[in-house]
């Protein structure tokens, strides 16, 4: 088939590299424009464009897919379908009627679960202990398309968004591969979602990354895997940011104070509100390199009972 493929950031790389692959012709790429990245907020292009670039695809770049231009060159290609994964802008409906079998989006969760834009993220923060990917046919709705196919993946103790995602955009690449030949061969058939177990996962925000040193050790846990690497888990300790990289739950209840720093010989532990305490591992103080907790504390000659806002 025919294919243009639309994605933008990194977990949409390994999808278009099997594409390409493929037996079918990746024909154009759509992907966000360039955006400034980085503390010289130079323009970069999207990891997607790099890779079509290099394999000599055609790259386009509208600022919104309703752009009249974008319009007229995808009725020009043609397409048969159109593979997403992660393009990060909404497909209009004169889009949506251009190829005959659809746009077929990857979607990192089991829907009806977590639909909307960080389903890993939500998937950790609420205790999931198995997600997966889909890939759905697009339509009008929040990913409410009939759904062609899913892979399931165990969400692991220590897992970060970043570690789930990375396994996840690989799996569901030789799914959504899978689901575009079940398409051409007319032997994948795509079903309506449930109408039970719908949840939704919002973009995590900065806000939704601070930690609440109040709540419970493991939902502390949870926020901090679930916020890294984006948007990060942060706090602030005299009026200073401080990020915070995954931590450890150490079980029994001990007299610390939500917040509160304790050092041991093993390095520096937090109190909760649930009695327990987390180990801290490797932290980040504004405009500083991360490393370990211990490191840090020494660099910054914490005072005892110092506690984090």
């Amino acid at each position: 088939m025919r294919l243009l493929f639309a994605g933008t950031p990194e977990t949409a790389v390994p999808s278009l590299e099997s594409l390409l692959g493929s037996r079918h012709e990746v024909v154009a790429v759509l992907t966000r424009p360039d955006a400034p990245t980085g503390r010289g907020r130079h323009m970069e292009p999207s990891p997607v464009r790099r890779l079509a670039e290099e394999a000599g695809v055609e790259v386009l770049t509208p600022p919104r897919p309703r752009d009249p231009a974008f319009l007229g060159r995808l009725a020009e290609l043609a397409p048969d379908a159109c593979p997403v994964v992660a393009y990060g802008g909404l497909i209009p409906p004169a889009a949506l009627a251009v190829p005959r079998h659809g746009w077929i989006n990857l979607h990192f969760s089991l829907l009806p679960a977590w639909r909307g834009a960080a389903p890993v993220q939500h998937a950790i923060l609420a205790g999931d202990e198995v997600t997966g990917a889909c890939t759905f046919r697009l339509e009008q709705g929040l990913d409410t398309g009939p759904v062609f196919g899913t892979v399931t993946e165990e969400i692991g103790r220590t897992d970060t968004s970043g570690d789930l995602l990375a396994r996840l955009a690989v799996d569901g690449a030789r799914l959504l591969v899978a689901t575009l030949d079940g398409v051409e061969e007319g032997r994948v058939t795509a079903v309506p979602q449930p109408a039970e177990g719908v949840t939704h996962a919002p973009k995590l925000t900065t806000e939704d990354a601070r930690v609440d040193w109040k709540a419970p050790a493991l939902r502390i846990d949870r926020q901090v895997r679930a916020c890294t690497p984006a948007p990060g888990a942060w706090t602030t300790l005299a009026g200073e940011r401080v990020k915070i990289f995954p931590v450890n739950p150490i079980p029994g209840v001990v007299d610390v104070e939500p917040g509160v720093i304790v050092a041991d010989r093993r390095g520096l532990q937090v109190g909760t509100g649930s009695g327990h305490t987390v180990r801290l591992g490797d932290v980040q103080a504004q405009g500083k390199k991360r490393m370990a907790a211990a490191d840090w504390a020494r660099g910054v000659r914490l005072p005892e009972n110092s506690r984090f806002e």
